[in-house]
């Protein structure tokens, strides 16, 4: 750790920022595929101008640092240095040492590697505690300054950009196939930030409570948390059993249920993320490694 930010996150950003330049210069580039935000923006000066993306990257971005300095505070602002700097110097490296990826003829297949490269990318900067600067400044700016919130002010910088890309140098088969990819990546980036391990959260109401949490705890060695409740309808109190299990434990839960009480209610839900023993922690609340 330097100076409180720590060389793993680091490594990660840069990681995360050659997987992104990777995906521009040998899907998007290499397709005109355009793309959202300050990237999308490179990509307008590349396809009109030629200029390298790998420059106009910093020189739209180093305005920004300024600001940001003061938004981010200092651990995120280093980190969104190093994001923003780690994309430009992979931009110039894989400009100069391109792959030719013969997918021109099949821009479905060019769109989704688009899409899956650059929500990948962003996705591990991102859970590093870094950005790549551009919009995500912007929007912190608009949201201090004018109340929006962050997502709306990005979409909306986005769809500009998109729009600017289709007057400037997109034909229509091309502007819909980046819809594609702009989809593809934001759900990539949405399923890395929420977690790759989706586990199941478990609402119980039965009249057997007590057998059922000593069951589960026994047999399946996962925690139960008893939780008050009240029926509106029976104007009773009761109590509500919560418990997390992994995905493949759910049949065994339900099974486990039913078979004290066949009448249960029984409510699943998706829980992107677990943090705590049985999941991050051991039993001796050690973080797990393996």
């Amino acid at each position: 750790m330097i100076l409180g930010l720590k060389i793993k996150n680091i490594l990660l950003i840069l990681i995360g920022a050659a997987i992104m330049s990777f995906g521009l210069v040998n899907f998007n580039m290499q397709n005109k595929l355009a793309e959202g935000g300050f990237t999308g923006i490179t990509l307008i000066f590349y396809f009109l101008f030629k200029w390298d993306p790998s420059y106009t990257n910093l020189i739209l971005n180093i305005p920004l640092f300024f600001i940001g300095w003061k938004l981010l505070g200092r651990n995120s602002f280093f980190y969104t240095i190093v994001g923003t700097v780690g994309v430009s110097i992979f931009l110039w490296i894989f400009q100069r040492n391109t792959i030719e990826m013969p997918l021109k003829s099949d821009l479905t297949l060019a769109a989704l590697f688009a899409g899956v490269f650059t929500g990948i990318g962003l996705g591990i900067i991102f859970r590093s505690g870094g950005t790549t600067g551009g919009v995500d400044i912007i929007a912190r700016l608009v949201q201090k300054y004018v109340g929006w919130n962050m997502g709306k002010t990005m979409f909306l910088f986005d769809a500009c950009v998109i729009t600017i890309s289709l007057i400037a140098y997109l034909n229509y088969k091309q502007a819909m196939y980046t819809l594609v990819a702009v989809f593809v990546g934001a759900r990539v980036i949405d399923f890395m930030q929420e977690g790759a391990y989706s586990a199941r959260g478990a609402m119980i109401i039965s009249e057997n409570n007590e057998q059922i949490a000593q069951k589960i705890m026994a047999e399946m060695e996962r925690g139960v948390t008893a939780l008050k409740g009240y029926g509106s309808y029976t104007k009773n109190d009761r109590e509500v059993l919560y418990c997390v299990v992994a995905k493949n434990e759910l049949i065994r839960l339900k099974n486990l249920i039913t078979s004290v009480d066949p009448h249960a209610f029984i409510s699943i839900t998706i829980v992107h993320d677990v943090h705590g023993e049985g999941f991050t922690l051991d039993e001796n609340k050690m973080p797990i490694t393996d």
